[in-house]
């Protein structure tokens, strides 16, 4: 059986952009949808699409208030296209519901492993529908199971979806529960290269908690370590 071409919503108000990275990536065997704006994007937005790359400054609707649209109903790996490097921009973008975030001129080669680390990473957090056991993956935590092919949490009958890269960090942290992973650890370990800097960590620990009803004071589930990092009990 041929091998399911990856789908890429492209959105970017530029259409030279647009063909560029429309170009590169049916170069590389992808299928590619286009949006001129945000909101063409979240129109477009469907469970065939395996990965968004969306632009920040977009007329209509900007690529963050696009990409947030999206994240209410489809939890499939996002990258942000952006001219702005500052830390809040950064953070706004992982708020939004970002995996990652390439800073604009970027080169096709970096743009390219990105785009395949984030499709690696969400085949591996995929539901695995193709199993024969009928019985679920699933790695037990406190009230909570993490459900490995379904790729969220459940809390009894209440299921909490994550985007990938907070289920991976999510599912890090549970498997060496009490080992205490600094920020850098956990970036390397989740996109496998050095860390940035730039607190993307932070944000996702952040919205983890958020969906978990953590209180971030007094934390049941993710224990901060002041000045070391995170480590699930």
């Amino acid at each position: 059986m041929e091998k399911k071409k990856s789908r890429i919503l492209i959105a970017d108000d530029e259409k030279e952009i647009r063909d560029i990275l429309e170009l590169l990536f049916t170069a590389e065997g992808y299928e590619v949808v286009l949006a001129g704006d945000g909101e063409e994007a979240l129109a477009l937005a469907d469970d065939s699409i395996d990965l968004y790359v969306l632009d920040v400054n977009m007329p209509r609707l900007s690529g963050f208030a696009a990409g947030a649209g999206i994240r209410k109903k489809y939890y499939a790996p996002m990258l942000f296209l952006t001219a702005y490097s500052g830390e809040s921009d950064k953070a706004m973008g992982f708020a939004a519901g970002a995996d990652d975030y390439l800073i604009k001129p970027f080169s096709n080669t970096e743009l390219l492993l990105r785009v395949k680390a984030l499709l690696r990473r969400s085949q591996e957090y995929a539901p695995h529908f193709q199993r024969a056991e009928t019985s679920r993956d699933v790695l037990p935590y406190k009230d909570c199971e993490l459900d490995l092919d379904q790729q969220c949490v459940r809390r009894g009958d209440e299921m909490i979806p994550m985007t990938y890269t907070e289920f991976a960090i999510l599912k890090l942290l549970v498997e060496h529960r009490k080992k205490i992973y600094s920020l850098e650890n956990i970036y390397r370990s989740i996109w496998q290269e050095e860390a940035v800097g730039d607190g993307a960590i932070m944000v996702h620990i952040k919205n983890i908690r958020k969906k978990l009803g953590d209180d971030s004071r007094s934390p049941r589930y993710i224990k901060t370590a002041w000045g070391k990092g995170y480590y699930a009990d």
